[in-house]
This record gives structure tokens, C-alpha cells and sequence, in this order.
């Protein structure tokens, strides 16, 4: 689904047939499934009260349209946690329609993406030294995933639909902390690396230090062979 058929990101979808429409329009929606087997559902992230709000009304509404156009599968890209009281906002926000899409009894999956390694391009660019200045502690795991395994993901869940109905599933592809997340960019970069780490205090970070993503990286591997490393994942970047 896209807003506009003719923007640059739109025309990168060749050979996708476009669905026009609005996540927040249900007459958009309704075109855009009916006849559909399987819906991927994933809102834009958002922070701020309105943006949440608006958040939650999207992931409700394609929810609803799903139920009432008969989709055959909803598979709806949360975040880890979500299901764990985290108390951070734009976790629980997805919660939220987690819980709404659990209400509606829908045949539905929740996948629960981690940290994206995605994010770490922030400090691709850096020459003659790169410092990553993070509010994190320095040996503290972290788990990563690339987002392009969202997606693979999400597709073999869609062409395995008995085996994932109901299911709620962490993702990742790697465990790492920080320093050595700094020692595979200098590896693979060639540009000096370090970990500048600056003081905890919002709730996200805090979450991190304590706990943190919790996906079973062993069973995933065995399950979704080819999830790719931060190594891997890094190098295939600076090709």
C-alpha cells in the first residue's frame, strides 16, 4: 500500500502491484483486501502523544478491515517486549494492538522485531575516527536484527501459515554488545571505532541496562536459516 503511486520509494517496487490508499482510511482499506489472503501490518514509529494515538488507530483499523474483508492471515510487526510491561511508550502502544488483535480472534501472528541494525547507519559515514556515542552500558548484550530479515521472515511465516497461526515470535539474528558491535564496524570499515557511552536516563535505555530483548536465537536460526549477522549484515553495506 502507498500514498502516492508515482514517489521515487514507490516506483523502487517493481514488479509489486500497487494498492493506493491510507492506513488511516478504511474505504482504502477495504479495496486494498478485499480478495487478499494475508495482510503485513506495520505502522510508522512514533513518539509523540498524537503520533501514538494515531499509531493505535492505524493498527485497530487494519485489524478491523481485516476481520470484516475475510483475510486469511494477519501478520502484524510489533516489537520486542511488547508483551512484557515495559512502561516505554511506543512499545505499549503496540501492545495495545496486539491485544485488540488478539480480542478480535483474527488468524493472526505477532512478530516481535528487535534493536535493528538499520539504526547503526546513523555511523556509517564517519571518517578519520568513528565514535558512537550511546546511553548504553558497554558489555551489556544487545540483540539486533536486520530489518530485510523482517521480511524474509514475515514471508516464510505467510507461506507457512499453519505452522505460525497464533504464533508470538521474538526476532533477531545476533547478540552482541556494544564494544564489540564498535570492533566489527572498525573490522569491516577499516575507520577506528569507539564506544563513547553516555548517562541512562530515558526509559528505552533504562530497559536496555536492565533486561532487554529476549528472542531464542538458537531456535530462530533453526527455524529461518540465513539470518544474518551484524558482521554480515555491515559488509553487505559497504559494498
Amino acid at each position: 500500500m502507498v500514498r502516492d503511486p508515482e514517489s521515487p520509494a514507490a516506483r523502487r517496487l517493481a514488479g509489486a502491484e500497487l494498492a493506493v490508499g491510507d492506513l488511516g482510511d478504511a474505504a482504502s482499506l477495504e479495496r486494498a483486501m478485499r480478495g487478499v489472503d494475508a495482510v503485513f501490518s506495520m505502522q510508522a514509529l512514533a513518539y509523540e502523544p498524537d503520533t501514538l494515538k494515531a499509531e493505535v488507530r492505524q493498527g485497530m483499523l487494519v485489524a478491523d478491515v481485516a476481520l470484516d474483508t475475510g483475510v486469511g492471515h494477519l501478520v502484524y510487526s510489533s516489537v520486542g517486549g511488547a508483551e512484557r510491561r515495559t512502561g516505554i511508550e511506543h512499545f505499549e502502544s503496540k501492545a495495545a494492538i496486539e491485544s485488540y488483535i488478539r480480542a478480535l480472534r483474527l488468524p493472526a501472528t505477532i512478530l516481535r522485531p528487535v534493536f535493528f541494525m538499520d539504526n547503526l547507519l546513523h555511523y556509517g559515514d564517519a571518517a578519520g575516527e568513528r565514535v558512537m556515542e550511546l546511553p548504553v552500558l558497554p558489555d551489556q548484550p544487545m540483540q539486533l536484527i536486520a530489518t530485510d530479515d523482517i521480511g524474509r521472515i514475515a514471508a516464510h511465516v505467510i507461506d507457512h501459515r499453519d505452522d505460525y497461526l497464533g504464533a508470538e515470535l521474538e526476532i533477531a539474528g545476533d547478540e552482541l554488545t556494544f564494544a564489540e558491535v564498535t570492533q566489527i564496524y572498525e573490522k569491516v570499515t577499516g575507520v577506528p571505532t569507539r564506544l563513547l557511552p553516555l548517562p541512562i536516563k530515558e526509559r528505552l535505555f533504562e530497559w536496555f541496562a536492565e533486561s532487554g530483548y529476549q528472542a531464542d536465537l538458537a531456535e530462530l536460526r533453526d527455524h529461518f536459516p540465513g539470518l544474518l549477522t551484524f558482521q554480515g549484515w555491515l559488509g553487505g553495506q559497504s559494498r
